[in-house]
């Protein structure tokens, strides 16, 4: 009798909400009775150290602003400077952890990482899943928005170890709404579809072709073409517009001074009410024209306010308009991608608790010309969709592979400040590259691998990742050391380092987990910056590339020359000293200010240097056979 499956369950680990999921004989289903399968992404730290998770936290939010924790996903990963401006809207105190990361410090002195708080959520869920099944969940596929990156999904990864979970995959939101929707799954024609998943904190747009599989046993392909987005942009945004909008009017109705117009000037326990009703009213409007609130002030005194769906839209067309361009972007990258020619959508997704205004869908549908689909809830559709993943990797489903990309360029750091680009954005996971690269000082016995992640030429302008050495190297000139450098980026989307060097056969490796992640202000710089300056960075790049095997030239000539020069013909070693006085000059001015050197005629020069340094090199070859 063959052993039973290990059960992999689904998690998605929401800004708002989180669920956990199962695919059994009967297809992909949420676990949790229809009341609490939902369950509120919110956290109580009490005095004596317990903890509450879900619909109770949530509920019980005014009486313990500081104590709750909610939308600690907009946190994981990220720098105390990534949040400082939302940090000061939050009822909870932020504060700095180690690395600069953002940490939650709560009213007992105790000082949590987001990590730690999803952890809570993610224990929450294993518990429940459990019990559902009868057996205990050891392992789970965890869901992320596709724009997270390498720190948001170690951070995610991390959680899931702290609440004793094998995250076997992280797979992106979008991706698994298509797998809930069981689209490509059947025979027919490849289909393209996007996905748009506004959530609580996040937005993704993903572009994906879905190919069923043609014969019976076969597989059936889902790959992403594109993704775009932003991991600090949700329902949140247009909670707190809300909040500022009740509170500028009770600030007047109040004749307070100005400094209480913000969120921050109010007491936790304010905002906290303040955010609830907000909250209510936007979930409202969903389904009606207008709703009203009503906010006791004290002193026979009340705010009294009735929203209009009209002034809802208002509120959030900003909102709304920078998905758009997100979308717009999206479909841009997917027709670059390769073996594309144009893309033409077969259908349009609609994920996360958002999607549910009507504003976001016409939006949607308008730009997309397309109506889309819903019949799924918007909710759910994300753990389905792990759900189907885990499925897939437990073995109770098959013939299905899904193929997501790389949302940023990665490399390393090469001689001369430039970014040397191993797996380029856009490229499918699991990826690998490899590059051989040596050194350009004589006697090393250490090289320093600096990890980048970016799309400029210049390692300054780019994100570090982490840096490692490999040190114990035999002391070798310049140049003669082979070291090569790969870098694995798993299904996940999570990223490795080895290097090797072949001579000595030293090794070393990073599994790179930076200190906090991108903010969406940086991701939009790094894009557009790379765009704007893309000719100056290459010429840059080139012309550094240059200074470095120049100056090995140098070397390596000027080493054979004071030893053979003797017996180079006068013209010769006239014409040779001339190209090398040439390049030294140039290499001189290229360190000075790169901007006042010709690229092409640096390259000329080096050409010329090599061809007049041939008489030398035939010498030193004949000297050698003959025993000097």
């Amino acid at each position: 009798m063959p052993a039973a499956r290990e059960v992999i369950v689904g998690i998605d680990l929401g800004t708002t909400n989180s669920l956990v999921a199962v695919l059994d004989e009967t297809g992909p289903r949420v676990l949790g009775e229809e009341g609490d399968a939902i369950v509120p992404s919110a956290v109580r730290y009490q005095d004596d150290g317990s903890v509450v998770v879900g619909r109770e936290a949530r509920e019980r939010a005014v009486e313990f602003p500081r104590e709750t924790i909610t939308s600690a996903k907009r946190l994981m990963g990220r720098s105390l400077d990534d949040v400082r401006e939302e940090a000061a809207q939050l009822p909870y105190d932020i504060v700095e952890g180690e690395g600069h990361t953002a940490r939650v410090h709560l009213p007992t002195g105790r000082v949590v990482s987001p990590q730690e708080v999803s952890a809570e959520i993610l224990r929450h869920l294993k518990a429940k899943a459990s019990d559902a099944l009868g057996i205990e969940v050891r392992k789970a596929v965890v869901t992320v928005p596709a724009y997270f990156d390498d720190a948001q999904r170690q951070a995610t990864r991390d959680a899931g170890r702290l609440a004793g979970l094998e995250v076997v995959r992280i797979v992106n939101e979008p991706t698994a709404a298509a797998l809930a929707y069981g689209l490509g799954t059947g025979k027919g024609a490849a289909r393209t579809v996007a996905v748009y998943d506004l959530g609580g904190g996040t937005f993704d747009i993903s572009i994906l072709r879905l190919t069923p599989a043609e014969n019976e046993g076969e597989t059936s392909f889902f790959q992403v073409l594109a993704t775009s987005g932003d991991t600090h942009l949700g329902g949140d945004d247009v909670d707190l517009a809300l909040v500022r909008l009740f509170l500028r009017e009770i600030r007047e109705l109040l004749e307070l001074p100005e400094s209480l117009t913000d969120l921050e000037a109010f007491n936790p326990q304010t905002r906290r009410a303040m955010v609830g009703f907000a909250e209510a009213v936007k979930h409202r409007l969903s389904d009606e024209r207008a709703a009203s609130i009503r906010i006791e002030l004290g002193n026979n005194r009340a705010y009294e306010r009735t929203v209009t769906r009209d002034e809802l839209e208002e509120i959030m067309t900003p909102w709304v308009e920078r998905t758009i361009e997100a979308c717009a972007e999206a479909m841009r990258l997917a027709e670059r991608a390769p073996g594309v020619e144009t893309i033409e959508l077969d259908a349009v997704i609609l994920v996360g608790g958002s999607t549910r205004v009507p504003m976001v869908r016409q939006r949607v549908e308008a730009f997309f010309g397309l109506s889309p689909y819903t019949a799924l809830d918007p909710d759910r559709v994300v753990a389905l969709g792990a759900a189907v993943q885990a499925g897939i990797m437990s073995g109770a489903a098959s013939g299905m592979l899904l193929l997501d990309v790389v949302p940023l360029s990665l490399g390393i750091e090469t001689q001369g400040g430039a970014m040397a680009k191993l797996i380029v954005s856009g490229s499918t996971v699991p990826a690998r590259a490899t590059e051989m690269f040596s050194t350009s000082v004589d006697g090393q016995t250490s090289i320093k691998i600096h990890v980048l992640q970016g799309e400029r030429e210049m390692a300054e302008h780019c994100r570090s990742l982490g840096e490692f050495h490999l040190s114990g190297l035999p002391p070798m000139p310049a140049g003669i050391p082979q070291l090569a450098v790969e870098f694995l980026v798993d299904a996940s989307g999570v990223l490795s380092v080895r290097a090797h060097e072949k001579r000595s056969g030293k090794r070393a490796q990073l599994q790179v987990i930076p200190s906090h992640g991108l903010s969406r202000a940086e991701i939009d710089r790094i894009e557009a910056e790379s765009l704007k300056h893309a000719r100056e960075d290459m010429t840059r790049h080139r012309i550094v590339d240059l200074v470095v095997n120049a100056k090995l030239d140098l070397k390596w000539i000027g080493e054979r020359l004071a030893k053979y020069g003797s017996k180079l013909e006068p013209e010769n070693r006239a014409s040779l000293e001339a190209r090398l006085a040439e390049v030294q000059g140039l290499i001189e001015n290229a360190e000075l200010d790169w901007k006042a050197v010709d690229a092409d005629a640096f390259y000329a020069a080096k050409q010329s240097l090599d061809e007049a340094s041939v008489r030398l090199q035939e010498i030193g070859i004949a000297e050698s056979l003959r025993g000097d």
